[in-house]
């Protein structure tokens, strides 16, 4: 460890009594996504209070800051803003009914203990580089009629955070991005995983019936009941699970937003809100396909129309295995159980760092620090040093060690990635297979 690294244990060290306080306030204040304005406003103060310039609503409530010298390569250093729907969770957002029960309050804040760190003077000062804090939107997939409200609004285009983000040009001059999440499963990950396993990617999709009202006792076949149409369709797609291959980890998981207006009439509308998520891209689009023959079909027999509108979810996380200065930096830690992923395992879950990883070098690592599965009330912190501090920790010194000695590290990495999209191709594809449109 050297004198800057010193001085960035340092420092961490002496916020992280103030860095745990914060961690406790927002843990109480989650916000959907696109709608984190309470959190985006808290982020922006407590890097002005750094002596920092933020730059704020960036697609509606993304927040970002930088320190160290613009003539070098950009690494970015990300937290997400939002959280998830989960009213049972004993810290939801009481007005929203919005927790976060995935986590998303300790990244955000281990980014804001790493720029406590990097933005000192005397640690800027050695960073060939610019160290970029970027607090983002709406990691979280959106409910269909979030999504269309934001749409219809022009204020959004794209429903992730990140590609709404690359769309507006804010990862222009980004060069490499550091991301990281809370595990997605116990103590078998140790306290820290270097490294990103492969995660599937996915489509979202909206299904509405269409049927003909009647009343539903006395003249029940005189309507067209798209309920009906909508469980049969629910059905083909249960029977076509079988051409379904295990190697392309495809899930379907749909609910019914709407299902008729009252007992008595035949239901006139039915619609489906889903998720169709594959292991590739190829996958994605083929399950697509079969998912909207079955309800094409469904609504065929019972006499019905289906309209079907496909929109941009995530690509799939592009497995990376732990890179050199990922380990350097995590040995610094001392006294820490760190692990490296391994390669080959999937995981079924989405995020939109997947785009990331289709654009440019993305290095991360999960932590400990919390226990009880994702997204459900039984998620619970258990160790904060382990959730926040170490964290803050590891991304500072990872930013460090990529800046120092003239950005070495950071030109080796960015000398040796090949993106599997530029920014104009990235777009356009999601352009084209994402088009927002009905099918009928």
């Amino acid at each position: 460890m050297d004198r800057t690294e010193k001085r960035i244990s340092e420092i961490i060290e002496e916020k992280s009594q103030a860095l745990l306080e914060v961690a406790d306030y927002l843990y109480g204040k989650a916000e959907i996504g696109y709608h984190e304005t309470e959190t985006a406003a808290f982020t922006a103060k407590t890097l002005r209070e750094m002596g920092l310039e933020p730059r704020e609503s960036i697609a509606l409530t993304g927040v970002r800051a930088s320190a160290g010298n613009a003539r070098g390569p950009s690494v970015a250093v990300i937290g997400e803003l939002d959280g998830i729907p989960c009213a049972e969770h004993p810290f939801a957002n009481p007005q929203t009914g919005v927790s976060h029960a995935c986590g998303h309050h300790a990244q955000l804040v281990a980014m804001l203990g790493a720029a406590f760190a990097l933005s000192d003077p005397e640690v800027s000062a050695e960073l060939d580089g610019r160290a970029v804090f970027f607090a983002v939107p709406a990691e979280e997939y959106l409910s269909a009629d979030i999504r269309e409200g934001l749409y219809k609004s022009g204020k959004v285009k794209y429903s992730g955070g990140k590609s709404e983000l690359v769309r507006l040009g804010e990862f222009d001059d980004i060069d490499i991005a550091l991301t990281t999440h809370v595990h997605m499963a116990g103590s078998e990950n140790g306290d820290i995983m270097l490294g990103s396993n492969a995660t599937s990617g996915f489509i979202g999709k909206t299904a509405a019936f269409l049927g003909k009202a009647a009343h539903a006792a006395a003249m029940p076949h005189e309507g067209i009941n798209a309920l009906n149409a909508a469980s049969l369709g629910l059905s083909a797609v249960g029977m076509i699970r079988e051409t379904f291959r295990e190697k392309d980890y495809i899930r379907v998981h749909p609910v019914i937003t709407k299902g008729g207006d009252a007992v008595n009439v035949v239901p006139h509308e039915a619609v489906l809100d889903m998720m169709v998520r594959a292991k590739t891209l190829d996958a994605i689009g083929e399950a697509s396909v079969k998912v909207n023959r079955a309800f094409e079909g469904a609504a065929h027999a019972i006499g019905a129309r289906v309209g079907i509108k496909d929109t941009q979810g995530y690509m799939p996380v592009i497995e990376r295995a732990p890179d050199k200065v990922q380990i350097e930096a995590a040995a610094l830690l001392g006294g820490v159980d760190i692990r490296h992923i391994q390669p080959g395992l999937q995981n079924p879950a989405s995020t939109d760092v997947g785009d990331l990883t289709h654009l440019m070098p993305v290095l991360n690592f999960t932590f400990g620090g919390a226990e009880g599965a994702l997204h459900s009330r039984d998620f619970t912190v258990t160790d904060p040093v382990k959730l926040i501090i170490n964290p803050a920790k590891l991304l500072a010194f990872t930013v460090y060690r990529l800046l120092r000695g003239g950005a070495k590290e950071a030109k080796a990495l960015m000398d040796s990635f090949t993106p599997e999209f530029t920014k104009d191709g990235y777009i356009s594809y999601i352009e084209k297979m994402h088009s927002g449109e009905w099918q009928v």
